[in-house]
């Protein structure tokens, strides 16, 4: 056995979200790697049987804290269930905003390795006490990791030193089972947004450039599946503009049913915004797993997307709220399919968890 690792995580499957698939993926590659792996992480569901059919059948521990509507209960459980934890431990991994607090805080009881993984809003809170408790909770850390240059470049110039930039990564396995069926989606072009249906996610951002997406693609139709959060909001916005029978709220999708969306559309978009509260795109893992399907991406500059899109080649960055740039990137990946997909394919294959973890790896051990 290499060491014994536990994972303190604020999301985690089977509900969907980039930091719980990314703790997922960690916790699984790592338990591969002959590591002993306990995930600590929140009950998501109000009936928590999905969530422990799916945790029963996983080669590692997932001990979740009960959802509760008096919050300061579960902050309380929390504590409990990580100090009964850590102490077995060798290295504890954070990832995720409640997590990066609670493992600084046991960081004053237990003196073990510490990681933080970083992936953008944690570290790009407007509220000034929220950022005085951030850079009071990243002194107690032995290495930080990021998931994106951006993510780093959010921190203060004293914890840029111990710093390291890991991208995210993606697992090919969850498309490989699956047939090779497609289906036919409305449009053409066909562009889609996977993730939850947010201001972040920058479902918005595209809805807003469709009169002139349209005015050149009559057939454009853009496709957006997700967790439906603000999915009334942006219909109605769509209304307002004209182009509601231009778009398709398809909702939460089985693995399946995405892998056949995915591959019917032309390009996938991400048009992610800063939202007032900081909350910021990390990285976007769904972009690499349209890639591995040969779908090419437009994608948002000054976030997190600048390193998940290889620009020209696996798709385009744009300025999130530049329609002439928009319209040229779909023009140009369009006329250059094959390019593009190929593309896709071989940026994505260079960020597979086979590759990532053993980066993972390096940090826990030096």
């Amino acid at each position: 056995m290499n060491g014994r690792v536990l994972v303190v995580t604020s999301e985690f499957p089977p509900l969907p979200g980039g930091i719980g698939d990314h703790a997922f993926n960690l916790a699984k590659h790592l338990q591969s790697c002959d590591f002993q792996v306990n995930v600590i992480t929140d009950q998501r569901e109000i009936n928590p049987r999905t969530e422990n059919i799916f945790d029963e059948v996983l080669s590692f521990n997932v001990h979740r804290i009960s959802i509760n509507h008096m919050r300061w209960i579960m902050y309380l459980k929390r504590i409990e269930l990580l100090f009964k934890n850590i102490k077995s431990a060798d290295v504890i991994i954070a990832s995720g905003k409640f997590s990066l607090w609670i493992v600084a805080f046991s960081s004053l009881f237990y003196k073990k390795k510490y990681v933080a993984v970083l992936h953008g809003s944690e570290v790009n809170f407007s509220s000034r006490i929220f950022k005085l408790f951030v850079n009071a909770s990243l002194k107690r850390f032995s290495n930080l990791i990021a998931v994106s240059n951006h993510t780093k470049s959010l921190l203060k110039d004293r914890f840029l030193e111990n710093c390291v930039v890991i991208p995210n990564g993606f697992d090919p396995e969850k498309f490989n089972s699956i047939s090779s069926k497609i289906i036919e989606l409305k449009g053409h072009p066909k562009l889609i947004t996977v993730g939850n249906v947010t201001e972040r996610k920058g479902q918005l951002n595209v809805i807003k450039q469709l009169p002139a997406l349209i005015n050149s693609y009559p057939n454009l139709h853009y496709h957006c599946v997700g967790l439906p959060t603000m999915a009334k909001e942006f219909i109605n916005e769509a209304r307002e503009l004209k182009v509601n029978q231009h778009v398709t709220f398809h909702g939460r999708l089985t693995q399946e049913e995405l892998q056949f969306h995915l591959k019917s559309c032309d390009i996938f978009v991400m048009l992610s915004a800063v939202t007032k509260e900081g909350d910021v795109e990390g990285f976007g893992i769904a972009i690499l797993e349209a890639n591995y399907l040969r779908i090419p991406a437009i994608g948002s500059t000054n976030c997190g997307i600048e390193d998940a899109i290889d620009n020209y080649k696996s798709g385009i960055l744009i300025d999130p709220t530049n329609t002439e740039a928009f319209l040229k990137g779909i023009d140009k990946i369009l006329r250059n399919e094959n390019k593009y997909s190929s593309g896709a394919n071989h940026w994505a294959l260079k960020h597979t968890w086979q590759i990532i973890i053993q980066r993972y790896i390096n940090i826990i051990m030096s």
